[in-house]
């Protein structure tokens, strides 16, 4: 359960409002046993009345207390239910973010090499699937076994004050039991299985995506047929292995509620036998087996909870594993900078795993407010050389420290999301008046100001609603939005014909008046205005 420890951290940075929803599943619970209870006792007491009234014996019955009790319990049940509802939904939707934002903050530590590991297929099994079942852990697991656990020791002090304490003390112990079974016992039962169905659900979903992603160069190889055969005999193997995860948690869930049964029927038998002596009446005696039986509901949901939490280990080891920070992933920001020096690199080796280096002995020195431009063929390592002055790539030899960067990468990318919220993303406090004055530097303001939504124009799934130059101008603008010191460009201008690019390039001066500013491209006319330029020799 290791594994689970970083995210439980997360989860109980709310203790408030856990507190506050363990609270009314609390009062639930507590409104539905003692409407049971109350009901029963009421039952049992107009049954007695009744028979006493029919013998010929005088007898009286008070209806209005029972009654009313019996009424605001079924009614604050239904309150409760739903303000738990609303109000635990809302604290899982809180906690969904707390493990989102932390996930994308390890990515971002994280180098490169790390994150092309695992195919878009897996990342996204991990962003959706892996996260879903971390963020009701305390919805599912935490919050209703506690309650469990502290409604079944009310319910044995009810035992004790009603019957006796060797009655309440057998009661609690055949709960206790039935909490046991409810819990750690299908825990122990289903870990094994569970994780493994877990682990192989990620493969299957993993296959599948990567069936419809390569299904056109399936069907020119003529192995659709087989590649599809395979993946409903993987399909099958999981169903298989889900069947027999559920199969152990219905018999757990059963032998809880046999328990539970039992221990209302002890409470009856030992109630009998205090009522043969007058200790207590027959309408008490039957309130305390039917509050135990309210017991039911609370321990309902434990087993399957629990049968998934070997799911929930295996989810979290994944994240563990796959989005773990490097040690030395940052860039040293402005710690132990030289002054007035905005990028210093020293012996720098760049190289991907498995590759021979693309740069030793790499030494590059950028002072504060100066423009570099950096020229190489395709295949030179311009881009690994920027991913590295960016931190996604470590070197492996040598020392680098820098000021805080803006990298434009070579790869357009756009959110599908409105033109404003693609822009905001390099300043999130940035006013109207900036969105259209860094969009009429490169060029976009006649483009989008005709549009009836104007910054709210929905751009499409990944800019589709646009085209590659205005996509990489948008881009570009978010970038120059950014107020970071040192600006990396990897082929900023791509897409743009030279007459625009020059245009663009004279008015970036003004927004990059004092930064630095690294710049990469094929050629010397792809650059920005630069004060020297650097031409890598591979």
């Amino acid at each position: 359960m290791r594994e689970l420890k970083p995210w439980l951290a997360l989860v109980f940075r709310r203790p408030g409002r856990l507190a506050v929803g363990g609270l009314l599943v609390l009062a639930t619970l507590l409104a539905g046993i003692a409407l049971l209870a109350v009901s029963g006792w009421f039952i049992t007491k107009t049954a007695l009345v009744g028979l006493l009234l029919a013998a010929g014996v005088a007898a009286t019955i008070n209806l209005y207390v029972p009654g009313g009790a019996i009424r605001f319990f079924a009614v604050s049940r239904t309150l409760f239910r739903y303000l738990e509802r609303v109000y635990n939904h809302d604290t899982v939707l809180r906690l969904l973010t707390d493990i989102r934002v932390a996930l994308f903050q390890r990515l971002a530590l994280a180098s490169r090499s790390r994150r092309g590991e695992l195919t878009g297929a897996q990342w996204l099994s991990r962003l959706t699937n892996d996260v879903d079942a971390l963020d009701t852990l305390y919805l599912r697991l935490i919050a209703p076994t506690a309650l469990a656990a502290l409604v079944t020791v009310l319910v044995v002090v009810l035992a004790a004050i009603l019957f006796d304490g060797p009655t309440a003390l057998l009661t609690g112990l055949v709960l206790l039991l039935a909490l046991v079974t409810a819990t750690l016992g299908t825990y122990l039962r289903t870990r094994q299985l569970a994780a493994r169905q877990s682990d192989r659900q990620e493969a299957l979903r993993t296959a599948v995506i990567e069936h419809i992603e390569g299904f056109s160069e399936l069907t020119a190889a003529g192995r659709t047929g087989k590649h599809a055969a395979w993946l409903m005999r993987q399909a099958h193997q999981v169903t298989s292995e889900q069947a027999r995860t559920d199969t152990r948690t219905g018999w757990h869930l059963a032998g809880s509620n046999l328990l539970v049964n039992l221990s209302a029927v002890f409470a009856l038998w030992a109630g009998f036998d205090l009522y043969q002596k007058g200790a207590v009446s027959g309408p008490v005696l039957v309130l305390l087996p039917i509050a135990l039986l309210g017991l039911a509901e609370a321990y309902a949901m434990l087993p399957d909870a629990f049968g998934k939490l070997g799911a929930t280990a295996a989810s979290a080891a994944r994240l563990n594993r796959d989005c773990q920070a490097d040690e030395h992933a940052a860039v040293a920001g402005a710690v132990d900078l030289p002054a007035d020096t905005a990028l210093l690199a020293e012996n720098l080796t760049v190289k991907h795993p498995g590759y021979a280096p693309l740069f030793t002995h790499f030494q590059l020195t950028v002072q504060a407010g100066e423009r570099v431009g950096i020229l190489g063929h395709s295949g030179s390592g311009k881009s690994s050389l920027a991913d590295t002055f960016a931190g996604l790539l470590l070197p492996t030899q040598g020392h680098l420290r820098c000021q805080d960067q803006v990298y434009l990468t070579q790869k357009t990318v756009l959110f599908e999301d409105t033109l404003r919220a693609n822009l905001l993303l390099g300043s999130p406090n940035a006013r109207d008046t900036d969105l259209w004055r860094v969009l009429e530097m490169v060029e976009l303001a006649e483009r989008f100001a005709p549009e009836p939504d104007q910054l709210d124009t929905w751009l499409g799934s990944a800019g589709s609603r646009l085209s590659g130059g205005e996509a990489r101008r948008v881009v570009l603008a978010r970038v120059l939005l950014n107020p970071a010191p040192l600006v990396i460009l990897d082929e900023p201008f791509t897409g743009l014909d030279a007459e625009t690019r020059a245009r663009i390039s004279k008015r970036m001066d003004q927004l990059l008046a004092g930064k630095a500013v690294i710049s990469l491209a094929h050629g010397a006319d792809a650059l920005p205005g630069t004060d020297r330029v650097i031409h890598l020799s591979h």
